[in-house]
């Protein structure tokens, strides 16, 4: 059965394992259809995840239009979170409380909602964060009713140690997986005591810690594995947690040598490391069929990863992997 947290101190619950929906939006890779969208988020919930992901700007709409049709026929009642901030309109340097309100307005109609359970600041840009006028307009639109919370999914410990000074900022979105570990120091505690709940994107770093990849692996030209390896289009550190393809195949390789339990896939070691740390309220991998739905519900039945092990992936990070990071972090 899947296990729920709350998303923050003064948030809803959520089931801890979610569902990223940016792939329903096709931006990049294999087009899916609105059909298999569907049977992906059937699966979602009937493997007790209550919790979806996306934003204004996937598919320039399409996932929170699939998610909106989708909700018309769901028995099961679902959060779901969206973003706004880096449509045309507004990013990089065109934010204003008029251009936030027609981006909420247009959610609130894809998604065919009165409210938003949760808008996140989409990775805008750092001197907007330290403004502040963003969170004020967010506050208005909430004594509004537009939206019920407001979060924000940053890049970097900095941004998050801006958001979280905001008062009434109820979540942070971050990459956290094993091949980027310094916001357990560096972020965790500090969200924690701000009664900020920590949503974690990218938990298998662009599918590189499945395990599945070798050097041999190609993708397609649309896809931002593919383009943004180098970070060519947007930040390096949300495609492959901005490592080099191959010296993350090295250490996924290391890991499955001597860390990874017998019993255990390096699907499951990666998501089940995430769900250890008690700061994380809930992780969002994608999933672009019903067997990755399950397989990733499936973690939060999984009992906690022995000490040796965490010490072992702490290890591996602080020795050779810390060094190969790229972009902000």
């Amino acid at each position: 059965m899947m296990k729920n947290r709350k998303l923050g101190v003064s948030g809803f619950v959520v089931s801890e394992v979610g569902l990223g929906c940016w792939q329903l939006g096709a931006d990049w890779g294999k087009d899916i259809s609105k059909q298999t969208a569907f049977d992906i988020l059937s699966e979602a919930v009937k493997s007790g995840i209550t919790f979806f992901d996306t934003a204004d700007v996937y598919g320039n709409g399409k996932s929170e239009t699939i998610i909106g049709e989708f909700l018309k026929t769901c028995e099961v009642p679902i959060r779901v979170a969206t973003k706004f901030g880096r449509a045309g309109d507004a990013f990089p340097d065109k934010y204003s409380k008029e251009v936030l309100r027609k981006s909420v307005e247009g959610s609130l109609q894809r998604l065919g909602v009165d409210s938003l359970d949760l808008l996140q600041l989409h990775c805008i840009p750092t001197h907007y964060l330290k403004k502040g006028h963003v969170f004020d307009w967010l506050r208005d639109l909430q004594q509004e009713g537009l939206i019920k919370h407001f979060g924000a999914s940053v890049e970097t410990v900095e941004e998050g140690l801006i958001c979280i000074e905001q008062e009434g900022l109820l979540s942070l979105q971050v990459i956290f997986n094993i091949f980027r570990q310094k916001l357990v120091t560096e972020l965790f505690p500090q969200a924690e005591a701000k009664g900020v709940g920590i949503i974690v994107r990218l938990p298998l770093a662009s599918g590189l810690l499945s395990g599945k990849f070798n050097n041999k692996t190609t993708f397609p030209e649309n896809d931002h594995r593919n383009y943004n390896r180098n970070g060519d289009a947007f930040n390096v550190g949300e495609t492959f947690a901005g490592l080099p393809f191959e010296k993350g195949l090295e250490f996924v390789d290391i890991i499955k040598n001597t860390i990874l339990p017998d019993n255990l896939t390096m699907v499951q070691l990666a998501l089940r490391w995430i769900l250890d740390h008690q700061a994380v309220s809930c992780i969002i991998p994608g999933a672009s069929s019903t067997k990755q739905v399950v397989s990733n519900a499936q973690v939060s039945n999984i009992k906690s990863l022995s000490n040796e092990a965490h010490k072992a992936l702490i290890d591996l990070y602080k020795n050779v992997i810390h060094k190969e990071i790229r972009g902000g972090y």
